[in-house]
């Protein structure tokens, strides 16, 4: 069995060819049951964490060859860090094993994975939901995942520039320091609105428990890209901005009752599950168009799925 470091991972990886590997996994589909939660008790002072355990596999019984199938399962723990701050700490692994037989194939760095299939979902959304034109990209939030979906973005959009918002302006400029040197201009902002309005690609990745985009800053032509704050409670956008998108999701099965941004104007009346125009996997069928004019306002919200898992792996994989 391989051991497969975030070194490895980074060394095969680029977003175009990933990119094009998860659009053929998202027309194909795979077999993936709901993941499988435990808690964690913690102690006084901090949350409970959870450990998850995510599996999927290839459709065995419907494909040519069972060798070039794969079963994957990520494992993976989600531990407070302080029950104040409510911070994350996620950290895990991902199992890949042999179709045919079982046998354990790779051992891969489970959080250099998630990064690279997040945000390539992310920019594979944006190449049916965004203008094709789009070249202005904010950055809201400066952490682990920041960089590579700013990469991920400008790999399907002719990016000239990148602004960075962060609640710490400290992360937000170490961030834009550590990406200097790019084909695209990138620099911080302390002026959210502002860089909001002014964006045609705006991507979020927090863990705020308060929605920070207001729908009285969105602008006519805008993509939102959503792939932060997954927990209860926690939302990136406010009600209105929901009300204004035309909406898309990473899956109709996990989105809808854990994202924040759908699960809570559902419950309150706001949205309607008819409102959601599409997921990914449908997108990538050509069963539902995306964007369908210049003017309008489009919405992906990520919480990521066990097809991308396994599809990454497995490109990794056969790459080493």
């Amino acid at each position: 069995m391989r051991i497969i470091t975030a070194p490895d991972i980074d060394a095969v990886m680029n977003f175009r060819d990933l990119l094009e590997t998860l659009r053929r996994a998202f027309r194909v589909g795979v077999v993936a049951p709901s993941p499988y939660t435990q808690r964690i008790a913690r102690p006084v002072g901090f949350e409970d964490g959870s450990l998850i355990l995510s599996s999927a596999w290839h459709d065995f019984a419907v494909m040519d060859t069972i060798e070039r199938g794969f079963i994957g399962t990520r494992v993976e723990s989600c531990l407070p860090t302080s029950a104040e701050h409510h911070a994350h700490a996620v950290a895990g692994v991902y199992l890949l094993q042999s179709g045919k037989t079982g046998t354990p194939l790779a051992l891969l760095d489970g959080k250099a994975l998630v990064n690279w299939r997040t945000a390539a979902t992310s920019a594979l959304a944006s190449s049916y939901l965004s203008r094709e034109d789009s070249s202005r990209l904010l950055m809201v939030g400066a952490g682990s995942l920041a960089p590579y979906l700013i990469a991920a973005h400008a790999s399907v959009r002719p990016i000239m520039e990148v602004l960075v918002w962060n609640r710490s302006p400290a992360a937000a400029q170490q961030l834009v320091e550590h990406m200097q040197g790019q084909a695209f201009r990138i620099s911080a902002t302390s002026d959210l609105g502002g860089a909001v309005g002014g964006a045609d690609i705006v991507c979020c990745a927090t863990s705020t428990n308060t929605p920070l985009i207001r729908g009285e800053w969105l602008q006519e032509g805008m993509h939102l890209d959503l792939v932060g704050s997954m927990h209860a409670g926690q939302r990136e956008c406010d009600d209105t901005v929901i009300s204004q998108a035309r909406l898309f999701l990473d899956s109709y099965e996990n989105t809808p009752t854990t994202a924040g941004e759908f699960k809570e104007p559902l419950a309150d009346g706001v949205l309607n599950l008819q409102d959601i125009a599409s997921d990914l996997g449908h997108l990538c069928q050509g069963i539902r168009a995306g964007r369908r004019f210049y003017e309008q306002i489009t919405l992906f919200k990520s919480t990521g799925t066990a097809l991308a898992d396994l599809a990454a792996a497995g490109h990794v994989f056969l790459r080493l």
